[in-house]
């Protein structure tokens, strides 16, 4: 659990997705239009999980996740992801 303001219910989690970078190691900046969603971010909050799913990943853990997953909301100004914890591939 966290104090964010939201609980998720069931087997969900939400994710803080890490921003992508927009300068290369070498220097060059990346524009916007040939950044690629990341697909990376940081659990802030997970629900309880179930007697038959239990939950495998805690607040804190940095993950990696499909592409498309999760729904994505704004709340208190931050951009973040709702996601299934099944929709999580790994834990980085």
């Amino acid at each position: 659990m966290s104090n964010i303001g939201i609980k998720p219910l069931g087997t969900r989690v939400v994710v803080n997705p890490i921003e992508a970078e927009t300068v290369t190691s070498g220097g060059l900046i990346i524009p916007d239009s040939a950044q690629e969603k990341q697909a990376k971010g940081v659990i802030v909050a997970t629900a309880s999980g179930t007697e038959s799913t239990p939950m495998d990943v805690k607040v804190g853990d940095k993950v990696l996740y499909g592409k498309f997953a999760g729904t994505e909301i704004k709340h208190q100004g931050k951009d973040l992801i709702i996601m299934e914890q099944a929709d999580i591939l790994a834990i980085i």
